[in-house]
């Protein structure tokens, strides 16, 4: 019976000097492969550029959802417990996530709209937008605070973006600080040859006026010179009145409009009411680079997309 315990205590420990060792590697290997999340698909993109074979970059909000409207699932706090950082814009546009982050650290958070080299950058939300009568009926992501908060459409607040996520990672990963400003140098390049690109196919389409339904492209537009005549917010589920239709046509033919851009919540029945009678043509544009996937260069594509989507109206 005695040789037996002993044995037995014998493989026991030999079990221990195994497994010890493999749960250690099983610990470092679980932070090597900490995430960093954000919150919508542009600044995951951003992201994706600084975290490129250091750690995984994920996007909190599912295809096609709208950063002011998303409901929250279990599955989205237990993955935000377990990152290692959380980039968000602010809370008039994820207004979900201060709840998301109240047990969160604020060292394992950046929240884009309190950085100073940001709001230097703000514009105002004082753009023209033309509500549908007396009932005012409106998507709820036009509700938004003093500044406009469609930050990741600015180039130039990309590069500071990308800027707080390297000096981030290099605090988690210092060893790895090469990596970390390869990517970071990478990324500028890249961006500025795409400022550089869009600059130069967008200057014949400066001058043709456009109104928009979602008024989320100040940005990109002060810094590439577009002529954006105002916006119009209608509930997209709801059939615009009479009064509605008639003074957005005033509209489009007062100011020469050359198209109105919408977006895929828009059902084609109720564009084509509004620009009936009228030579407007409509575009699609897509400030959240649905249909582009996370890459290394995801959001130099993303940018171009968008140009892309404007020429495809405003230039025929």
């Amino acid at each position: 019976m005695k040789n037996y315990i002993v044995r037995n205590f014998n493989l026991f420990i030999q079990y221990l000097i195994i497994l010890i060792p493999l749960l250690i590697i099983q610990s470092v290997n679980n932070y090597a492969n900490a995430t960093v999340i954000s919150s919508v698909k542009p600044i995951g993109f951003i992201a994706q550029a600084i975290t490129s074979g250091i750690t995984d970059a994920e996007i909190l909000l599912p295809e096609g959802a709208s950063p002011h409207t998303y409901s929250l699932k279990p599955s989205d706090l237990k993955n935000i417990k377990s990152a290692e950082l959380v980039i968000w814009v602010g809370e008039d546009m994820e207004t979900f996530m201060p709840t998301l982050l109240k047990n969160i650290d604020k060292q394992k958070q950046i929240e884009l709209m309190d950085i100073p080299e940001i709001k230097s950058l703000l514009r105002t939300n004082h753009d023209e937008h033309l509500h549908e009568g007396e009932a005012h009926h409106h998507l709820d992501h036009e509700h938004h605070g003093e500044y406009d908060e469609h930050i990741w459409l600015s180039p130039k607040i990309a590069k500071i973006i990308a800027q707080l996520i390297h000096d981030k990672l290099i605090t988690l990963y210092p060893d790895k600080k090469n990596k970390i400003d390869e990517n970071l140098n990478e990324f500028a390049i890249k961006l500025s040859e795409t400022e550089q690109n869009i600059a130069k196919k967008l200057i014949n389409v400066q001058n043709s006026g456009y109104f928009v339904f979602h008024d989320a492209y100040g940005y990109f537009e002060s810094q590439f010179k577009l002529k954006n005549l105002g916006s119009f917010t209608i509930n997209p589920a709801i059939q615009p009145g009479v009064q509605t239709v008639y003074a957005i046509k005033q509209k489009l033919k007062e100011n020469k409009a050359v198209c109105v851009f919408i977006e895929p919540q828009f059902s084609p029945a109720v564009i084509e009411k509004l620009v009936d009678g009228t030579d407007v043509r409509i575009g699609v544009l897509d400030p959240l680079g649905s249909n582009i996937q996370p890459s290394k260069d995801a959001y130099s594509q993303f940018l171009l997309n968008l140009t892309q989507q404007l020429l495809a109206c405003l230039g025929n």
